[in-house]
């Protein structure tokens, strides 16, 4: 049996830590940007929001969808190549995105940065960096899965005074630019930990902290993440042009993104530690409680202040959610089966991030308001908690069935 604390080179594991918060940052905050470009494309080309925003949903449904494959790839190879491919293509992406003049131009560039860009560089590395530890895993990977969220209120608020100061095309072109200058040395640097490799040799899978077979784990949280998913991208999505709606300037709009993200960096790494208190389960219950008593009240507050204050406590919940969602998956399904595991939650995970952020989109064009846009987002949230709250009974009754 491969232990990790026998492995050389332990503290490596932290260095793993920081490559994916960086990586995933770059990733994820592209993504988001998407929603500091409403506004300038939608001026540009006459095109609605929502069919910008469904921009967004590409990216998430074509990184989900690949997600699954580069899951099962890296179970083989391991995460850098994944991880080289996936910086040169969300680069090329955004350099295509710099130049585009239709609508259908927008969306194949989208799918591009998420099939083959935010996929590898998601996927790979999330099944890669929890079984470094095996102390302190839960805060290990929140603060791995901080990166994301400080990405996205980093690099959206990066886009807009790039847009502010030069124009949307010449905004992202520096964007492809930093991500291939920041991204390639840092993905060289990527190793496999040795669970991982020891999986891979079929020597160890590293076992289960539930007593239910892989499948049905990961068919549980899979259900779940797409309606968390859904409530959480309401807000990433949207809030930057619901506050700009007020006559906000678009910068200041842009600063409410960057307050809830980086208060989810916080959130994640806390979400971490949490699972370390009480278990990955319950800490992603909790975290979604806080998520779905938050997101209604986005379209009901006015002031900045206000504004900033929820965007805080949500970004606070909703990353600890994410924290939650990957640390299940790590300590629920055996080493071997990693990969795949985070790439079918991440498929679905990013079909509830899409559907959530077209949603908003779509209902603000048919009633002219956000309200009824984050009112479903509640009811997502709502019926997330169901779920997890019959997975967890489930857990429960077969523990207790297995201790007669």
């Amino acid at each position: 049996m491969t232990d990790e604390t026998t492995a050389p080179e332990p503290n490596y594991g932290w260095v793993m830590v920081a490559i994916t918060f960086v990586l995933t940052g770059l990733a994820f905050g592209g993504m988001a940007s998407v929603g500091v470009f409403l506004e300038p494309l939608a001026a540009h080309f006459g095109w609605s929001r929502g069919e910008i925003s469904g921009g967004y949903s590409v990216i998430a449904l074509s990184s989900a969808a690949a997600g699954i494959g580069w899951g099962f790839l890296s179970d083989r190879i391991g995460a850098r190549t994944p991880a080289i491919i996936a910086v040169i293509a969300m680069a090329v992406a955004l350099a295509l995105l710099s130049n585009q003049s239709s609508l259908w131009h927008f969306y194949s560039f989208c799918f591009l940065y998420g099939a083959l860009g935010h996929g590898p560089a998601s996927v790979p590395l999330y099944a890669n960096v929890g079984y470094w530890f095996t102390r302190n895993k839960g805060l290990a990977m929140g603060a791995m899965a901080a990166g994301g969220a400080m990405g996205q209120g980093v690099v959206p608020f990066f886009a807009r005074l790039l847009i502010t100061e030069f124009d949307w095309q010449t905004a992202y072109l520096i964007l492809s630019g930093v991500y291939l200058l920041v991204g390639l040395p840092i993905a060289a640097l990527i190793r496999d930990p040795p669970a991982r490799l020891a999986a891979r040799a079929g020597l160890d899978d590293g076992g289960s902290e539930v007593p239910l077979a892989p499948r049905e784990v990961i068919t549980w949280i899979s259900v779940a993440v797409v309606f968390c998913c859904t409530c959480m991208s309401v807000p990433i999505v949207h809030v930057v042009s619901m506050v700009s709606d007020r006559g906000v300037e678009p910068q200041v709009a842009a600063s409410v993104l960057l307050v809830l993200m980086v208060a989810g960096t916080l959130g994640r790494v806390l979400g971490g530690k949490l699972t370390d208190m009480v278990g990955a389960l319950q800490a992603y219950m909790m975290m979604s409680l806080g998520q779905t008593l938050l997101v209604g009240w986005f379209p009901h507050i006015h002031s900045m202040w206000g504004t900033y204050a929820l965007a805080g406590l949500f970004g606070i919940a909703y990353s600890g959610v994410m924290a939650g969602l990957l640390i299940c998956l790590r300590v629920m399904v055996p080493a071997r089966l990693a990969g795949r595991a985070m790439g079918i939650g991440g498929f679905f995970g990013w079909f509830g991030m899409g559907f959530g952020g077209f949603q908003g989109g779509l209902v603000y064009d048919l009633t002219g308001t956000y309200t009824w846009s984050f009112v479903a987002a509640v009811i997502a949230g709502v019926i997330n908690l169901t779920i997890l709250s019959a997975f967890y009974l489930r857990i429960q009754r077969q523990r207790a069935l297995l201790a007669t």
